[in-house]
């Protein structure tokens, strides 16, 4: 078939092309990445947060059926497993 614009495009512009457009692009994934990491750092922040009010509420209810110095023996004593396990 003629084609009369195949070869019009030196190589050299054809390189560059292709360099600025790889540029683009890891800069793209660059941003994207930066994006997700935030995302999971607010997701993980929201998480913990539950966890300890679930924790604490956890604990309260616990103090209206033992002694408040049990209660934090029982807490020191799952921190300490926690550390262990981890």
């Amino acid at each position: 078939a003629f084609r009369p614009t195949s070869n019009l495009t030196s190589y050299a512009s054809r390189i560059s092309a292709q360099q600025s457009a790889a540029a683009t692009k890891s800069k793209e994934r660059e941003m994207k990445a930066n994006k997700e990491e935030e995302r999971q750092r607010r997701i993980q922040g929201i998480k913990d947060r539950r966890t300890a009010k679930e924790e604490k509420e956890r604990y309260e209810k616990m103090a209206e059926r033992m002694h408040r110095k049990r209660v934090e023996r029982v807490r020191r004593r799952e921190k300490r497993n926690k550390l262990l396990k981890s």
